[in-house]
């Protein structure tokens, strides 16, 4: 009975430590620059820490548009960033991620509906689901969370090249995770769900999005784009609910207590988003608000390159198509 309590006790002391410490090491952005003026796409942008970027980026006076596959979710989160800040010019389309022609569509809608496009934040994702093939014939984690944004930041970025200037240049954030460092990317079997298990195939998305960061950073070198991947830290969001109800909120309460919160957790994206000196960089990988190395495999050239080969695969297009939106 005694060791049962002193190993309970032991471990409240450890979590509180460790609590005291990440909250105290936590680092926020202390950008004061106003987006007056600028549009911005915050995919998952109606939860979690998209809707908090959202929040943070129509208080500065940004035309916001969030994006999800949810109605109601989209529709709420609309409302709360509105009441939030003030700021009307908030707008909610459907994505579903999971789809190649729902983002083509989005990307079209974008593109003959508004007039410029500053900052792309690449952020929704799915955690620890059970994974299948999707219509497309990809994984439905890769798919969401690496795939679909792939595809997404191809299609726009005609308009974020015309919306940028060298001195001033659009943005693209891609959200990773801590769990890049598990990732695997045997590229034969990047879309199978019998080989990995679903938490496998999460860090494998992860650092594809690192990996994509970095070759595309190479295609538009010395452009008015730049792209940057974050991560955001052990972070408490609704993303752990796929472990179900109450393994899920308890995940999210100890990560949100012991690591970071959702606000917390949005700080690195906010910052690579409008800091001076990120803007001067491409291809890099962020945490607390800093530069900071990925892990080896993420800046492997050869990787990198057969991974942009075979994504363009995928999602149905070619070189000559990129070719094409770098040049418009």
């Amino acid at each position: 009975m005694f060791a049962v309590l002193y190993i309970i006790v032991t471990t409240v002391v450890v979590a509180v430590m460790v609590g005291l410490y990440q909250k105290n090491t936590n680092a926020m952005c202390k950008s004061k620059r106003r987006l007056d003026g600028k549009t911005v796409i915050i995919t998952g942008g109606t939860s979690g820490m998209g809707l908090r970027i959202a929040v943070d980026f129509a208080d500065r006076g940004a035309r916001v548009i969030v994006a999800c596959p949810f109605v109601d979710e989209g529709v709420e989160g609309r409302k709360i960033i509105i009441d939030k800040t003030g700021n009307e010019n908030v707008v909610f389309k459907l994505l579903d991620l999971s789809t190649l022609d729902s983002v083509r569509k989005f990307a079209a809608d974008i593109i003959r509906t508004e007039s410029r496009l500053d900052i792309l934040i690449n952020n929704a994702g799915v955690g620890n689901v059970d994974d299948c093939i999707t219509a497309d014939g990809m994984s439905f984690i890769m798919q969401v969370n690496y795939f679909g944004h792939f595809l997404l930041t191809l299609l726009l970025l005609p308009m974020m090249k015309n919306s940028g200037r060298l001195s001033d240049p659009s943005r693209i954030v891609n959200t990773s995770s801590v769990l890049h460092t598990i990732g695997k990317l045997d590229i034969d079997k990047l879309n199978s769900v019998d080989y990995w298990y679903p938490t496998q195939v999460y860090g494998n998305s992860k650092l594809c999005l690192i990996l994509f960061a970095h070759e595309l950073s190479k295609k538009i070198k010395g452009s008015n784009i730049v792209i940057n991947t974050v991560d955001p830290g052990a972070v408490g969001t609704t993303i752990f609910n796929c472990a179900g109800k109450f393994v899920g909120a308890f995940c999210t309460f100890f990560f949100r207590n012991i690591f970071k919160t959702p606000w917390e957790g949005a700080q690195t994206a906010i910052h690579v988003a409008l800091d001076k000196k990120a803007g001067e960089v491409s291809g890099q990988y962020f945490k607390n608000c800093k530069v900071s190395r990925a892990r080896r495999a993420a800046y492997n050239e050869k990787l990198s390159a057969r991974l942009w080969d075979e994504s363009l695969k995928f999602v149905k297009l070619n070189n000559e198509d990129v070719d094409q939106f770098l040049m418009n």
